[in-house]
């Protein structure tokens, strides 16, 4: 990420609002925003098979016990919506797969979530990214995830629409054609 091109950007930016970019509460708000942009785009500057093999830490599903589907709800991401580079928000993640002989480290799965989020994105891709890394970090072909969330390109601009929710579900493998598989992201 070119850091000091983002300052100057934001710079321009500012001026072509009508801001002094050099006026107090405003002379540091180019590097603040390279900063974020740093840390809130984290995801850009890997592939999802890179995600796949940074949190592809696994057990051996015979060893615990795992040969069930193994869920987890309400994972917390936020992202920014590549249209309008838009807050997308309050969205929670549920992920559901079934070992085929390895069971990934639970904070893995919230962390491939995590680090999915931080792109542009659009929420559909979102669920599809998360289900591919899961998929391969995992070793297996069965996969699903739903994402519920608020975009502020709908609630906060445009319709002004603040109650609206949107709802992604991605599925892979079993979880295309298996309803029981399905109705355990609810």
């Amino acid at each position: 990420m070119d850091k000091e091109k983002i300052k100057l950007h934001i710079r321009g930016l500012l001026e072509a609002i009508g801001e002094d970019p050099d006026r107090e509460g405003l002379a540091e708000t180019p590097e603040r925003v390279a900063n974020m942009l740093e840390e809130v785009l984290a995801g850009t500057a890997y592939t999802n098979h890179q995600i796949a093999e940074m949190f592809g830490k696994t057990f051996t599903a015979e060893d615990i016990g795992a040969d069930e589907a193994i869920v987890m709800k309400d994972i917390t991401v936020f992202s920014y919506c590549e249209h309008h580079m838009a807050l997308m928000y309050d969205m929670t993640v549920n992920v559901g797969y079934i070992p085929r002989g390895k069971v990934l480290g639970l904070s893995k799965i919230a962390r491939i979530c995590d680090m999915a989020a931080k792109r542009l994105q659009l929420q559909e891709r979102l669920g599809r990214d998360i289900a591919e890394i899961i998929s391969e970090a995992a070793g297996t072909p069965d996969v699903g995830v739903k994402i519920t969330g608020s975009h502020s390109c709908m609630t906060a601009r445009g319709i002004r629409n603040p109650s609206s929710r949107t709802e992604t579900r991605t599925y892979l493998g079993s979880f295309k054609t298996d309803s029981e598989l399905k109705r355990l992201l609810d």
